[in-house]
């Protein structure tokens, strides 16, 4: 709520007479609010936002210019600022009272700039799109990308609405499979080596009972097993069976060490160096 003061003036013979000063209020009628769908987000994740502007007053409001700074934050010694979120191009959803309209006009790309809303008296209107995290995205514990939103129009004071979301470090895991020798004779010794990558902030512990399970065709026999060089046992850490060939770790053995994130101090990128635990297994081809 706005307030503004008048005062009039007299003048006449060389004298000057003040009035009384009044006082008077500008009413808000506009108000808004700004949701994400989800409330956490990855690397090269798709985040859907929703802007909903209501108008209380009496008449309609006209000619709104939605700016959206897509989550922009300072870095760097110059005052720059680094932009987390690239808008999807298109994907901008205009609705007046629930009823779908005509996309609006996107003027720029960064900040996002939506021009042309409407909002009908004591009516709203939702502004929807997304954007997806980039390489300038924080991510790690405790990170998170705040963005907002700002309202601007002719005869109505600037509001804004913002809305955080936070990285998601739950585990997200990955593995890749080699075999040394690629050919091999009968009877030969072969040797299984699996990389299990954890992309995630959290570490796979125990608790998070992953398994680990191959079924090894041809079988093998004589099989041993490592696991971040440090030998498994049958019945201890893994069960086989050469009848099946299929080799499986028993709960609680898998254990993968979170990923590092970490911010180039010259561009601003962020990257990933995953967790990584490597699982061994020799044998003979039966």
């Amino acid at each position: 709520m706005a307030t503004f003061y008048n005062q009039a003036t007299l003048s006449y013979n060389g004298t000057v007479t003040n009035s009384n000063i009044t006082a008077g209020e500008i009413l808000e009628v506009l108000s808004a609010d700004k949701y994400a769908v989800t409330s956490t987000y990855s690397a090269d994740s798709d985040i859907v936002y929703i802007i909903s502007i209501v108008n209380s007053g009496s008449s309609p409001v006209s000619n709104i210019t939605v700016t959206d700074d897509l989550g922009a934050y300072p870095f760097g010694e110059e005052e720059d600022y680094a932009v987390p979120l690239t808008y999807n191009e298109g994907s901008v959803g205009y609705y007046i009272n629930g009823i779908q309209q005509t996309p609006p006009t996107v003027a720029d790309l960064s900040p996002l700039t939506i021009t042309g809303i409407t909002v009908p008296a004591g009516g709203n209107a939702l502004i929807v799109y997304s954007a997806r995290t980039n390489a300038f995205a924080p991510l790690g514990a405790g990170a998170s990308i705040t963005n907002t939103a700002s309202i601007s129009g002719t005869g109505f004071g600037t509001i804004t609405a913002s809305e955080q979301i936070t990285a998601d470090n739950a585990i997200d895991l990955a593995i890749t499979k080699a075999l040394s020798p690629s050919t091999v004779e009968a009877n030969g010794e072969v040797t299984y080596t699996f990389v299990i990558q954890n992309f995630g902030g959290n570490a796979v512990t125990p608790a998070d009972d992953v398994i680990f399970s191959d079924s090894f065709s041809p079988a093998i026999g004589s099989l041993t097993a490592e696991y971040n060089g440090t030998a498994w046992y049958e019945g201890t850490n893994y069960r086989y069976s050469e009848t099946s060939g299929v080799f499986s770790s028993l709960s609680g053995q898998i254990t993968v060490p979170a990923a590092q994130f970490i911010q180039d101090p010259a561009t601003g990128e962020w990257s990933v160096q995953p967790g990584i635990s490597t699982l061994t297994i020799k044998g003979n081809i039966l």
